[in-house]
């Protein structure tokens, strides 16, 4: 039998290599992590907690693993691709208690996350400027790589990726332009009934309609994107279903006569009714204790205020850093980030009175925002350790004997060994 030999594939970019027999080139990537959080979550998620109670975890420790495939073939109609992330993630920070249930305790600032869990975060096929899978949203720009964090603000999706079909143009001199149907429940925040608890969201019937006109050159990269976000209604007894709306702009700056690799990146994002494109890592509520202080943070996509009214949220958000090479061993960042919930009277008055120790007539609005620094040492090729600090400060809805504003720091440990990405 004649040997096959496996070439490299110069065409497909750096690390590919044939597949033998055939005209299809892989390449191989993933990372291994290690980690320790405090006062957040893993992957350095923010952490609205009861830090008063005494089963409160001021730390968490996560490993995770994963695995990249990458497969690109040259067709009459350009390159065929396939790429594929797997990832499986361990959080330990429960004990044997938290592998037994497999969920976490909210209270405790663990959140709900599987004990051990595999998941995809990636899965799409590109081909001919189509793109079909689980990918990133093509609303997204600034995906704070800065930060190790899974940041509260933005439009990433907390890194999990959405369910797309989508298609761009290329137009020239690094200018494109996309127009994608994505998965509605993968940007869903939910609807608030006239209880002013419960969760009214109805059965999905249309996908989010989202579109982005993009340049890449030299200097950098900037966005413009909107979104379009059905807003279903479940209880029989509703208004009609809504449209929300969200849009978003970027704009990243590389900095090579400070240091190479330098950078300086931001992102702003204005919705209504459409909060997920906002606030990417929100769930419903997020309810901090800390010295006897509640803070309340009420997140929806809308409230129904009576039988033929719904309002829909109005949010805000910008985010932004800038990170600087000292060497090819050492790069620090700095960031920040800030965003507003806004409600209707109406809308605040329904919350306010489903939340015990509130004042009568008192706002639903809340803000949080944050700044921190990251400091990463690669002291070999492909091995990050770095360490992260972040100062949060939630700034309560409503008013109350109790209720007030809270502010807490948090950081991060990493390690991190890198493949092919």
């Amino acid at each position: 039998m004649p040997r096959q030999y496996v070439k490299i594939c110069s065409l497909s970019g750096a690390g590919f290599s044939s597949i033998p027999g055939t005209d299809t080139c892989i390449k191989i990537g993933g990372y291994l992590r290690a980690e320790i959080d405090v006062n957040a979550n893993g992957s350095f998620t923010p952490s609205f907690a009861n830090r008063d109670s005494r089963s409160y975890s001021n730390n968490n420790w996560r490993t995770r693993a994963t695995i990249t495939l990458d497969t690109r073939s040259q067709t009459d109609y350009g390159t065929l691709r396939s790429y594929m992330f797997i990832a499986a993630t361990d959080d330990n920070s429960q004990g044997a208690s938290y592998a037994a249930n497999g969920l976490g305790d909210p209270s405790n600032g663990v959140g709900s996350t599987p004990y051990n869990r595999l998941y995809n975060q990636w899965a799409f096929i590109q081909f001919a400027g189509f793109t079909a899978g689980k990918t990133a949203s093509f609303f997204d720009f600034d995906t704070q790589s800065y930060s190790n964090q899974t940041n509260f603000w933005g439009s990433t999706l907390v890194g999990s990726g959405v369910e797309v079909f989508a298609y761009t143009a290329q137009l020239g001199n690094g200018l494109s332009a996309s127009i994608a149907a994505e998965n509605n429940n993968g940007h869903r925040l939910g609807v608030s009934n006239a209880a002013g608890a419960a969760d009214a969201v109805g059965g999905q019937s249309a996908p989010d309609i989202v579109g982005n006109l993009r340049i890449d050159q030299a200097w950098g990269s900037a966005q413009v994107a909107a979104a379009a976000h059905q807003v279903n209604l479940g209880l029989p007894t509703e208004p009609s279903d809504k449209w929300g709306y969200a849009i978003g702009a970027g704009l990243k700056v590389n900095l090579p006569m400070i240091g190479k690799g330098d950078y300086v990146i931001a992102g702003f994002q204005y919705g209504e009714g459409a909060i997920d494109y906002i606030t990417s890592n929100a769930a419903q509520a997020q309810t901090t204790v800390q010295d006897g202080t509640t803070s309340f943070g009420p997140a929806w996509d809308a409230v129904v205020t009576s039988n033929t009214n719904v309002d829909l949220t109005k949010a805000w958000s910008v985010t932004g850093g800038f990170e600087h090479y000292w060497s090819s061993q050492w790069r620090s960042s700095i960031y920040g980030a800030y965003g507003q919930f806004r409600y209707s009277t109406g809308a605040s008055a329904i919350l306010q009175g489903a939340t015990a120790g509130t004042t009568a007539g008192s706002s639903a609005n809340w803000a949080y925002w944050q700044v921190g620094s990251r400091t990463v040492w690669t002291p070999v090729q492909n091995l990050d350790l770095s360490l992260e600090a972040m100062y949060n400060n939630q700034e309560s809805a409503f008013t109350g004997p109790a209720i007030g504003d809270n502010h807490w720091w948090s950081g991060i440990f990493r390690v991190q060994r890198n493949f092919y990405p």
